[in-house]
């Protein structure tokens, strides 16, 4: 299981990117909300969606979940 945040200021598309807490663009603590641990990206991503209709995961950490 991995940590799991997502970027509160959201991509030019409106996308708020979901990142693993070891992604090299996981954004500052400022502009980030934790997500807790999940087995992988697709339920950080429903929980994410809990509060960002727009959440989609990072190419980089969680390419399976990039949609956009």
């Amino acid at each position: 299981m991995k940590n799991y945040y997502v970027n509160t200021q959201a991509q030019y598309n409106g996308d708020h990117e979901v990142h693993t807490a070891d992604c090299q663009f996981l954004p500052g603590l400022l502009n980030r909300k934790a997500l807790g641990l999940h087995e992988n990206c697709k339920s950080a991503v429903t929980e994410a969606k809990k509060t960002y209709s727009k959440a989609d995961g990072c190419k980089t950490c969680s390419n399976d979940c990039h949609k956009s």
